[in-house]
């Protein structure tokens, strides 16, 4: 298979600690197995944006940290919320991605083609 390029046009958003309204277990389990594909695929999007219950991912104890860190040396720039970091006493605790201010992820969402909310 060819090697695709960084997407440039692609954002994912993630909102919530995981992927789908199942159980926790098993939200973990999907988003853990979509970043996983996501690189394995060669399908890096530029963005994952974090925000919500979605910045605990980014955060000491996630089981996607290795995922995230393997996207961003891929070249995708996670970006985390500072808010929300701020709200749930994570800001020492982050373990990979860039903290952001809201306005970097309406820059992100104004210059992408394409969103993916999960």
């Amino acid at each position: 298979m060819k090697e695709r390029e960084l997407n440039s046009k692609i954002a994912v958003m993630i909102t919530r600690e995981g992927m789908g309204e199942g159980p926790r277990e098993l939200s973990l389990i999907l988003v853990k197995n979509y970043l996983t594909l996501l690189k394995s695929e060669n399908r890096v999007p530029a963005y994952i944006c974090l925000y919500a219950d979605g910045v605990k991912l980014a955060c000491e104890e996630s089981s996607v940290i290795r995922e995230l860190k393997a996207l961003e040396e891929s070249g995708c720039k996670v970006i985390i919320c500072k808010t929300c970091l701020n709200f749930y006493n994570l800001s020492q605790k982050l373990m990979c991605g860039t903290a952001g201010t809201m306005l970097d992820i309406i820059d992100v969402q104004h210059n992408t083609t394409k969103i993916i909310n999960l």
